[in-house]
């Protein structure tokens, strides 16, 4: 099989598997990460095959929807040791998906330049009009607001901006990704300071915080 017929496979397989996926989780979560990827390789390099497939493969077997059991890993290599890759390629991809969530950045393994390109592809996924969408997305399903005056310190979309989104500047790797990250981020804080002068309420949310 040539690289591309492999890429179509997998892709198809993340597809059945993702079908029916929400919370801004499904599979034009994983499309968009593998078109940030592409962008970042082509401003500082790395092989493109193994970081297509670990973009496409990233979320698999997210613990968010596995009872809290990271299983992307698994289930990668169930998916590529049906296909004619090398034992190296799939140890590679899988390596990437096991050590790139933002859950994981405490205790994970350093990461390749293919890895580091996957990782922050997905972190910039978060943010910007995508990630205010998402946020929004994901609250609904786990019964949370986007924002509770009664309750500001309470679990809420604006309190995961705070908590981890306005995080991820300062997390990326790559050079591309943090100026990337940093046009998102001024984006997603002018909607906050618009949505809480909507509100009556005033709250400066710089850049530069």
């Amino acid at each position: 099989m040539s690289e591309e017929q492999i890429l179509d496979a997998v892709r198809r397989q993340v597809r059945i598997r993702l079908s029916g996926q929400g919370a801004g989780h499904g599979f034009d979560h994983i499309h968009r990460v593998v078109v940030a990827a592409r962008q970042i390789h082509a401003d500082v390099g790395g092989n493109l095959f193994v970081i297509e497939l670990a973009a496409l493969l990233h979320d698999i077997g997210d613990a968010k929807f596995n009872d809290g059991v990271e299983r992307s890993g698994e289930f990668s290599r169930e998916i590529l040791g049906q296909l004619d890759l090398s034992d190296a390629v799939i140890d590679e991809v899988v390596h990437i998906v096991d050590n790139l969530s933002f859950r994981k950045r405490e205790t994970a393994d350093a990461l390749s330049l293919e890895g580091q390109i996957v990782q922050d592809a997905d972190r910039l996924d978060a943010l910007g009009a995508i990630g205010i969408v998402r946020t929004i997305e994901y609250g609904a399903v786990k019964g949370q607001p986007f924002y509770d005056a009664s309750d500001p310190e309470g679990p809420s979309g604006v309190k995961h901006f705070d908590d981890k989104l306005f995080r991820l500047r300062e997390l990326m790797n790559t050079e591309v990704g943090r100026r990337l990250a940093a046009q998102r981020e001024e984006f997603m804080r002018t909607f906050l300071n618009e949505f809480f002068g909507e509100y009556g309420l005033q709250r400066e949310a710089s850049a530069n915080d």
